[in-house]
């Protein structure tokens, strides 16, 4: 177990329960994973992350302002373009974190997959 989870409360109260469990949401939509891995290189405009992920102006807006809200990006505008930046690298580190586990779960199933195909 890390440093960081030994300093949480066990058991977790109610309300830090609710919290964890509404930023697993928020990072939890497909969409929102896009965009956020497209903003690992750093700022991105919203037309640059509209082409990126290939989806419409209306609906890249909509999950950045979720993600806005939750306080994972941070916004700045300059003229006409609003461009956004990860402030929560958190996130990174979560995605990193779960991608290895999956990785992990997909070669233990591929070894198994073929060795019963001897």
């Amino acid at each position: 177990m890390s440093a960081s989870a030994t300093t949480l409360p066990h058991p977790l109260p109610d309300a830090l329960v609710e919290l964890i469990a509404r930023r697993f949401r928020v990072i939890g939509e497909p969409m929102r994973i896009r965009l956020l891995d497209s903003l690992r290189v750093g700022e991105a405009t919203v037309q640059e992350l509209t082409e990126a992920v290939g989806a419409s102006q209306q609906n890249v807006s909509k999950h950045l302002h979720v993600l806005h809200e939750a306080g994972i990006v941070a916004r700045r505008k300059s003229g006409n373009q609003v461009f956004y930046r990860v402030v929560d690298a958190g996130v990174f580190e979560l995605c990193e974190t779960v991608c290895g586990s999956v990785q992990r779960q997909v070669a233990e199933l591929n070894a198994i997959l073929e060795g019963a195909g001897r």
